[in-house]
C-alpha cells in the first residue's frame, strides 16, 4: 500500500480537531458539516431543512431534516442516504422502542438498523458475505449517521446520560439489509405489513451478537435445538424480564443456506420459529438461588404465569424475529433484545424528489 499522493490539506486536519474538542463525533475522523455540503444533501432529496421529525430522548431534542443531514455529512453519507437516515430516526422517537431506556442503561442496549425493500441493492448495500462487518459504506455510515444523531440530537452522550457499563461495538454503527433474494421466506419488512416493493427500516434493540454454528445437523428440528440451546443465556435473566430471558423480541440472523435447510424441511418461517421457541426453555433451577429468587418476586408482584415455571425467550413464538442475511456459509446470530422492555419499530423510508 502506498502513501496518499493528493495534497495535504492543513485546513481538514484543523476541521478534525476543532469537531473533536466540540464533543459532536464518536472518536472517529468525520466529515465536516459545511452549510454547503448540508444544504445540497437536503436539495438532492427535495426536503425542506426546518421541517421537524418529532422529539428525540432522552434528552427530547427537538429534530429537523437539517440536524439529520448535518449528522449524515459526518457520518460520510451520500445525498442518497438521507431518507434511509430520517427514516431510522423517526422510528427511534416512537414510545413503543422506549428509547429513553435503551440510550441510559447500564447495559449493552443499542438501536441497529435492517434495511428492506429495492432500495437496499439501488444503494449499493452488502447483504452477502460479511453483513455485520466492514468494507461497505452504505451499510457503514448509514447505521453510523443515526448514532451520531442520537449523540448530537438526543443527548446520549457516553458518561452523561448514555451510562453503559462495558457498551458494543453498534455504538459506531450497525445497518444490514436482508437477503431478500436468496430468502425462500417473506422478508421482515413483509411481516411487519408491508408490501414487498416498500423501503422500510426497522430498528432492532439489541445488547450484543451470538454466533451460532452447527454444521452437522440438516433436518429443521435439529437446527432449532442448536438455536434454541444457544439462546438461552442466563445472563439475561437478571432484569426485569417477568419469565422472559432478554427483552422478549429476539433476533436470529439466518445465512440463506440455514433458511433454505429449514425450508426444504417443510418448515415456513413461522414453522421455523414455532420449532425454536418451543426448545427454548431455560428450568429455574439453571439460575443462581438469588436470580431464582428474583425471578419469583417478579412473577408474583405481577401475577404473571407460574411462578416456578422455566424462563421462554418470547411470550410467544411471532415473536421470535428471524432476518435472512448473509453469504456462503452456515454461520448464524442470535441477537438478544434489551431486557429494560423495548419492541422493535419499522418505518417507511421517504422517496426522493
Amino acid at each position: 500500500m502506498d502513501v496518499w499522493h493528493g495534497s495535504n490539506d492543513a485546513a481538514w486536519d484543523r476541521a478534525q480537531e476543532e469537531l473533536f474538542a466540540a464533543g459532536v463525533t464518536d472518536g472517529l475522523p468525520v466529515t465536516p458539516p459545511t452549510r454547503e455540503r448540508v444544504e445540497a444533501m437536503l436539495a438532492h432529496c427535495g426536503i425542506e431543512g426546518d421541517q421537524v421529525i418529532g422529539m428525540l430522548p432522552p434528552a427530547f431534542g427537538e429534530v429537523t431534516w437539517r440536524d439529520i443531514a448535518i449528522n449524515a455529512v459526518m457520518a460520510g453519507c451520500l445525498p442518497a442516504h438521507l431518507p434511509v437516515v430520517g427514516a431510522a430516526v423517526d422510528a427511534l422517537a416512537a414510545s413503543e422502542f422506549n428509547l429513553i431506556g435503551v440510550a441510559t442503561t447500564t447495559g449493552s442496549a443499542w438501536p441497529i438498523i435492517i434495511v428492506n425493500g429495492p432500495i437496499a441493492a439501488e444503494l449499493g448495500m452488502n447483504a452477502e458475505g460479511n453483513v455485520l462487518g466492514p468494507g461497505n459504506r452504505a451499510n457503514a455510515v448509514i447505521g453510523r449517521a443515526m448514532n451520531l444523531a442520537l449523540r448530537n440530537i438526543g443527548g446520549a452522550l457516553p458518561g452523561e446520560l448514555d451510562m453503559a457499563t462495558l457498551g458494543q461495538p453498534a455504538k459506531y454503527t450497525c445497518c444490514f439489509p436482508e437477503n431478500e433474494s436468496a430468502s425462500p421466506w417473506a422478508a421482515l419488512h413483509v411481516e411487519r405489513g408491508f408490501s414487498k416493493e416498500s423501503n422500510v427500516v426497522t430498528i432492532v434493540g439489541i445488547a450484543g451478537s451470538v454466533e451460532i454454528v452447527d454444521s452437522a445437523s440438516n433436518t429443521p428440528e435439529n437446527l432449532a435445538q442448536t438455536f434454541a440451546q444457544s439462546m438461552l443465556i442466563a445472563g439475561s435473566a437478571g432484569g426485569g424480564g417477568f419469565g422472559l430471558l432478554g427483552g422478549g423480541e429476539p433476533l436470529l440472523l439466518m445465512p440463506p443456506e440455514i433458511a433454505n435447510t429449514f425450508e426444504r424441511g417443510g418448515c415456513n418461517k413461522a414453522q421455523a420459529k414455532a420449532l425454536i421457541w418451543e426448545r427454548a426453555v431455560l428450568p429455574l433451577d439453571r439460575l443462581s438461588p438469588a436470580v431464582r429468587e428474583h425471578q419469583r418476586e417478579l412473577r408474583v408482584a405481577a401475577e404473571d404465569g407460574t411462578v416456578d415455571g422455566p424462563l421462554r425467550i418470547a411470550r410467544k413464538p411471532d415473536d421470535v424475529m428471524i432476518v435472512v442475511t448473509g453469504g456462503v456459509g452456515i454461520k448464524a446470530a442470535y441477537m438478544p433484545t434489551w431486557g429494560g422492555t423495548t419492541k422493535a419499530v419499522s418505518r417507511l423510508i421517504r422517496e426522493s424528489r
